[in-house]
């Protein structure tokens, strides 16, 4: 599986929105739907197509996984980690302690000026690098076989 590095952001973008994205291991193609899991009630209609195709030749198809709700928990504690305004980083290690997290932590670098774009940043590496991992680990698994 050889995918250039643009096909890579790509890929990681989407995950971090939330969608579904798999890759042909035939023809390179690269599939991307919504993820009705996260998206409950969306429309199928748009997708019918590219949810067909993937279904009816699903052994062609990789499908890149996103982060799991532990696994962001850890992305978000690792940014703090990284936040040098100790004032800040205790904030946000303040709110990944309180009942819903996720919400809190997204407050707090809403409303942390400079850090709020740096935060993108580093979840957007992240997202890149796991993608990266997926790549690498299904190709060490085709080359066994």
């Amino acid at each position: 599986m050889k995918l250039s590095e643009k096909e890579i952001e790509e890929i990681a973008d989407n995950l971090e929105c939330g969608m579904k994205c798999y890759y042909n291991l035939k023809t390179g193609a690269i599939r991307t739907i919504i993820n009705f899991d996260s998206f409950g009630g969306g429309d199928e209609e748009p997708w019918e197509e590219d949810i067909k195709e993937i279904e009816d030749n699903w052994r062609d198809y990789f499908e890149f996984e996103g982060f799991e709700s532990r696994e962001s928990f850890r992305i978000m504690a690792g940014f703090a980690e990284e936040v040098d305004d100790k004032k800040l980083r205790q904030k946000l290690f303040d709110a990944l302690d309180r009942r819903k997290p996720f919400q809190n932590f997204k407050w707090e670098i809403d409303n942390s000026g400079e850090y709020r774009q740096k935060w993108f940043d580093y979840k957007r590496m992240r997202f890149i690098q796991h993608v990266k991992e997926q790549i690498d680990l299904k190709n060490q698994g085709l080359s066994e076989k």
